[in-house]
This record gives C-alpha cells, structure tokens and sequence, in this order.
C-alpha cells in the first residue's frame, strides 16, 4: 500500500482483514497504519524506489493510493518490473491530473458535463472576459493537482479573476444541484461499480467557507434517484474508458466521477484516477467481502446493510495555514478512527502531521444511526484547536 492518509488507513484495515491477505506493507503509512502494517520508507513519486520496495518484499499486490504517484507514473514502473499494482497509468491518470486533459476527453466521449474554457497561465485579458461573459457564481479550477484545493466558486469576480491569475486553469459554467461522488473499480473483467456517497466538501457547516479535501463523507445516499448508479456507468464511466481506449491509453483502476444531479440530469464536476478521501472510509466500511476479489475484478463486491458517516478531524487553521504538531489524546487505535496526518514522536505520542489529522468512520441502521455514532467517537478524541463540521450527513437523515 503506497500513501499516508486516512484512505490508506482504510485501504490497509480492509487488507489486513482480508483472507486472502498474509501481510500488508503500508509507504510510508501514518501513525495509524503502523498497527496494522509494516511502514517503509519510501520516496512516494520515484517509480523506481517504489518498484525496488515492491521487489524487497516480495509484493504480491501493490495499491498505490494518492494521486500524484500515479500522475507521475508510478504505476507504470511497477508494472515494468512485473508487480500486479491496483492503480492507472500516468497517460491514463491525466483524468485527475489535468482538469483540460478531463475536460477533452468528456467532450469526445459525450459524457455530460459543465461548458468549460481552458485559459493558459498569464492570459489574464482571456481570464477576465471569460469570467466577464459569465453569471454568477464562477467556478475556477487550477488545471493541475492541488490536494482537493485548487477549486473556487465564488459570486465574486475579484475573487475568481485573483484565483486564476497565474495559473492554467479551466473556467467552468456553474453547476446547480446535491453533489454526488460514484467509484468504479475497472479491470480486464470489465466495470464495477460501487456505493454512491455524498462528500462534504467545504470546511464550514452548511458548506461555508473555502474548499478543503473533504471534511466527511456518508454511504449510501437514501435520497438518490433510483437507477443512479446504472445511469452514471452508462452516461459517463463506460464511455470514459472507452475513449480511453480508443486513445491508447486504457484506463485501469479506480475511476471516481463527482456529481452534479441538475435539473438537466447528471453532469460530471471532476474525475480522479483513484480512491477519493473522505467517501472511501465511508464506502469500504460496508464493505462485505474481500477487498482484493474487488481490486483484481474476480468477483463482485458484497454489501452490509445499514448507512456508514465519516467525520474528519482538521488542524487548526486548516485549510488556509494548518498549525501541525498538536498532540492528540483519547481511543486513537479504535476501531473507525483513521488516521491521516499524524505522526507517533520518540515518546509515544501522536501528534498532527497534517491538515485533515483523521477521521472517523461508523456504521448503522440508517444514516441518523451512523451518524451519531461517528460524532460519538469524535467526541472523545481531543486535539487543541482542532475543528469539524457538525452537519455531516444531515441530507442523509432528512432528505
């Protein structure tokens, strides 16, 4: 398992349980990861490095978790060398990597989508008449990877003329409906979908203030119209990965679709080439069979009944400037907490590493259950200065 975060930690806890599993190795893992498996050393974006520690332990099944390895190509070196790896080319993670590349490719498959403009960094006279020829609110989106922060929507022009300023970026009509997030694991054996879950992307309650990776997630969604999911392999992942195909560069992997249900129908607000963070604690813990029967695409996934809420822990300060290095106290090795930027010092203690430090996942009946049960949890985890959203799922409970 390659990453650090608190998908990875699910990733890992759902390994580790799996029959078919001896040992997990988790580079370079967290505070978290550690219980559970074997942390390396590793420098994430050298395809090399990674391959070599792949060899060292003798690597059956390589998950490379975060985005920028496998922008960088990280699972190309590894299926070089001859290691089975769960995760898209570099040619074929540019879904994620480029919001144009994206963009591209969903006009010529014919996959619903907002109208876009993509403007080269110091074209500030193209920036300002897009957005100028624009209602309000605008969306602009840094074209490359930016941790889940390189996305504004705002009513202000200032705002969004100084966000592109500098940058690639794509400029986006505004798309007006609940957001939703559909992962679909796509192997040789072909398309399988999983839960729908619904991110929380914003940092504040009732999703005020700027945009953050995500601070909670919660599966399934009770209020999705039926025949979502059916719908969204149809319209959008079946023929993404068929122009994928067409171009020369299969996509393999996970393919995550976010969102828009508008008055229209559905319409795609992002690709990424990989497990998203917060909706995949939240999808994996209603997980029912083996993890790996679902990556390998040699059986379909079994599901528990009920609803599953994920709640993240930020810094303080996050997003903006996350101050790191608080220490955590309370149930940290419970099950459901997973950990993202923490580190375990020389005198045992856990401390923040990161902007989202954890989160927590439970599961219930029903949304309302699941959801008290996760806030529960958090409730007894204490790190100063620490915030959350205190509105996660709430769509969920009163559709």
């Amino acid at each position: 398992m390659l990453g650090t975060g608190a998908r990875e930690h699910a990733l890992v806890t759902a390994l580790a349980a799996d029959p078919d599993v001896s040992s997990v190795v988790c580079a370079p893992g967290n505070a978290g990861t550690a219980a559970l498996a074997e942390p390396r050393e590793v420098d994430q974006l050298d395809g090399g490095a990674v391959a070599a520690l792949a060899e060292d332990v003798g690597a059956e099944l390589v998950v490379v978790g975060p985005e920028a390895p496998l922008v960088a190509g990280v699972a190309d070196a590894l299926r070089d060398k001859g290691f089975p790896t769960f995760g898209p080319s570099g040619a074929a993670a540019r879904l994620e990597g480029s919001k144009a590349f994206a963009k591209e490719v969903m006009v010529a498959a014919g996959v619903p989508t907002a109208g876009s403009w993509h403007v080269a960094a110091g074209d500030d006279a193209r920036l300002e008449q897009v957005l100028a020829d624009l209602p309000a609110p605008y969306v602009v989106k840094h074209d490359g990877l930016a941790a889940g922060k390189g996305v504004v929507v705002t009513d202000s022009l200032r705002e969004a003329t100084e966000h592109g300023r500098g940058h690639d970026v794509v400029v986006e009509e505004y798309l007006d409906g609940p957001e939703v997030s559909v992962f679909a694991v796509v192997t040789d054996a072909g398309i399988t979908p999983l839960l729908p879950a619904q991110d929380h992307k914003r940092v504040g309650d009732g999703d005020a203030g700027p945009n953050t990776g995500g601070m909670g997630a919660y599966a399934p969604l009770p209020w999705a119209p039926p025949g979502l999911v059916d719908d969204v392999v149809a319209q959008v992942v079946r023929p993404t990965v068929a122009e994928m195909e067409r171009r020369g560069t299969p996509f393999r992997g996970l393919l995550y679709a976010g969102l828009a249900l508008t008055a229209a129908g559905i319409q795609v607000v992002e690709f990424n080439a990989r497990f998203g963070d917060p909706e995949t604690q939240a999808v994996l813990a209603l997980l029912d069979s083996p993890l790996t029967q679902l990556l390998l695409g040699t059986a379909p996934p079994r599901w528990r009944s009920g609803s599953a809420v994920t709640v993240v822990l930020a810094a303080p300060g996050y997003p903006a400037a996350p101050q790191l290095g608080g220490v955590l106290t309370g149930p940290l090795d419970a099950p459901g907490v997973l950990h993202a930027g923490t580190r375990r010092t020389g005198a045992g203690e856990v401390v923040s590493s990161g902007g989202r430090v954890l989160s927590v996942t439970a599961t219930g009946t029903d949304v309302a259950d699941a959801r008290g049960s996760a806030y529960d949890l958090l409730a007894r985890i204490s790190l100063p200065g620490g915030h959350h959203r205190t509105d996660i799922g709430l769509r969920g409970v009163n559709p």
